[in-house]
Parts: structure tokens; C-alpha cells; sequence
């Protein structure tokens, strides 16, 4: 019975478009037309409302997750970049400078809260078990949020010219030449290809947002210094990316993972529209055709009332069986 009323509150959540214990934090996904592919600027999408984050803080003005039940509040370095990256773009429109003041409170938490994995990889890590497939067991780490640490700590090195946030950046770096099995946050594939996983669990899933998102940072990380390995780096993520989008279109919607299940694990309405958001982000970082087919080929399923139905279906049939 619990499973079924889980069931219940996620589609509705879905078909309505209210508000669940897991969509608190997000925000209708756009690209943020201010941002320049070719130097560091403003992100790559706003991040406007959770700059404004309506939640808790802790004593230090940090946002703070309210998971509600057994986990409650909690710090989410995912969410804290991205609080972080939201007031840094508003900042650069506005020079207001408690904006500033937010986002440079936010890179001094993410060099505070850097920890060291096994191989002497530091990352942030979260620290409340995640139900997903199998129970994410704390302290559990993320190429997510490895990525937008690192975007929010090279801005702020560029912003102040201190040296301790580029710093910092360079050891979360780290994670990105190491395989999971190190205590990084990279799968190497049967076929070569290189994944940042955002979730790390074995067999990996992949999760595409967490992909795309995490890829940012390498390529924020590159911006900031030049360095072949992390244009190797990203240029590899882009390889694996444009081989297999495919896999993630099932001919009316996108997927949200390669879940390895019969029945597929389609994207929420929100993430396929931050598929698209994304893939038209990464089209105009390196201009690669297959990306900008795809984000307007998923842009033409989201306009149709009866695949997003459809979809609606498969999310909460999926839900109710697997995970």
C-alpha cells in the first residue's frame, strides 16, 4: 500500500504539475541567452528562482534541503551550486551586491566541504541515504555535483582573483580523471566510451541530465585554464554523448536513464524539457549538429498533448514496478 500511494502522489505530481516531496527544487528549465561559449561569464541557464529560495538556511545564509519525513533538512551540494550560480547571474546583471555576497559565501562552503575519497580524490559528498535503485548510502558522491562545484568555484576565482578558489577547483577536478571504482566519478564503458555518472551504482545508469550538467564543469574548468587534459576530457564526454543519444529516444519522448529494466524509465515532463534546455546549451558550446537535431526533434514531442500522455504513463507504470 505504501508503494501504491508513492505511485499516486508522484503522477499526480506529474499530471497536475503540482508541487511532490522530490520537485521542490526545481524550476522551469530555459537557457540563459546571456551566456558566452567561449569565455566565463553568466551560467549557462538562470537559476533565478532558486536564487531566491524560499526555504531554509542554515546560520551562514547556506540553503539547506527540507527532504521532509526521516531525512529532513539537509545540505545538498547540488543544490547549493546551483543557489550559488543563480546569484552570480544575477549579480553580473544587476551589481548588487548581496548577490555577490551569496555567491561567494557559497564558494567558501564548497572549499570547507571538500572531502577526501580513497586515492586522495576529494569530493563534495552528500550526506543522507537517497532512495533510487539501490539505496544511495551516505556519504555518496556525484559527477553533478562535481561539475557545478567547480563552475561556481572558477567564477569565483575570476571574480575576486584569489587563488584559493581555483585552487580548489583543481583538486575537485581530480574526480574527473578517475574511474568510480577509484573514487572518481567516471564509467568506462565496454565500448570505450566515458561516462560521468551522476548517480553511482553498478550496473550504471547513466542518467542524462546528471551527464550533460556534470559536463559543464569540465568544460567551465577548461575555460578557466587552458588545460589539453580537461579539453581531452571534455571532448570525450561529447563523444559518448552524440553516440548515444539514440538510446535515450524512444520514438515520442525521451528517457531519463538507461535503466537496464524491460519497460524503460521515461523523463519526467520537467526533465525532458531540461534535455532539450541542455542539448541546446551544449549545440552552441561545440556547435555538434547531432545535438541540436535531437533537442528539436524532443522539442516536437513535448508539443504533443498525446505523447506527453503517453509518457505520463510509462513514468508512473515504471514507478509502480521498478524504482
Amino acid at each position: 500500500m505504501g508503494r501504491i500511494s508513492y505511485y499516486k502522489r508522484i503522477f499526480s505530481a506529474y499530471l497536475t504539475g503540482a508541487t511532490s516531496h522530490l520537485t521542490f527544487w526545481h524550476e522551469d528549465p530555459e537557457v540563459n541567452g546571456n551566456f558566452d561559449p567561449d569565455r566565463l561569464g553568466e551560467y549557462y541557464m538562470p537559476f533565478s528562482s532558486k536564487a531566491d529560495y524560499a526555504g531554509h538556511y542554515d546560520d551562514r545564509s547556506i540553503p539547506m534541503l527540507d527532504y521532509r519525513g526521516a531525512l529532513g533538512l539537509q545540505y545538498n551540494p547540488i543544490a547549493i551550486a546551483q543557489y550559488g550560480l543563480g546569484n552570480y547571474n544575477l549579480y553580473r546583471r544587476t551589481g548588487e551586491e548581496s548577490r555577490r555576497e551569496r555567491f561567494l559565501g557559497v564558494a567558501d562552503w564548497l572549499i570547507a566541504n571538500l572531502e577526501e575519497m580513497p586515492g586522495e580524490v576529494k569530493v563534495w559528498n552528500h550526506h543522507f541515504d537517497w532512495e533510487y535503485r539501490d539505496t544511495l548510502k551516505a556519504p555518496w558522491r556525484s559527477a553533478l555535483a562535481q561539475g557545478q562545484g567547480i563552475s561556481v568555484l572558477v567564477r569565483a576565482g575570476m571574480e575576486t582573483g584569489e587563488e584559493k578558489y581555483l585552487d580548489a577547483a583543481k583538486v575537485a577536478s581530480e574526480a574527473f580523471k578517475r574511474d568510480v571504482k577509484e573514487g572518481g566519478v567516471v564509467y568506462t564503458d565496454e565500448r570505450g566510451d566515458r561516462w560521468l555518472e551522476e548517480y553511482i551504482v553498478f550496473p550504471p545508469t547513466h542518467i542524462l541530465n546528471g551527464f550533460m550538467w556534470a559536463s559543464w564543469g569540465v568544460y567551465d574548468y577548461f575555460l578557466a585554464t587552458g588545460e589539453q587534459w580537461v579539453r581531452d576530457c571534455f571532448d570525450s564526454a561529447m563523444g559518448t554523448l552524440r553516440s548515444n543519444l539514440h538510446r535515450y529516444d524512444c520514438g515520442f519522448w525521451s528517457l531519463y536513464e538507461q535503466s537496464g529494466t524491460r519497460l524503460k524509465m521515461m523523463a519526467s515532463p520537467f526533465y525532458h524539457k531540461l534535455h532539450i534546455t541542455q542539448l541546446r546549451v551544449l549545440h552552441r558550446l561545440t556547435a555538434e549538429d547531432t545535438f541540436r537535431m535531437f533537442s528539436e526533434r524532443w522539442a516536437r514531442f513535448r508539443r504533443s498533448p498525446v505523447n506527453r500522455r503517453v509518457a505520463l504513463a510509462y513514468k508512473a507504470l515504471f514507478k509502480l514496478l521498478y524504482y
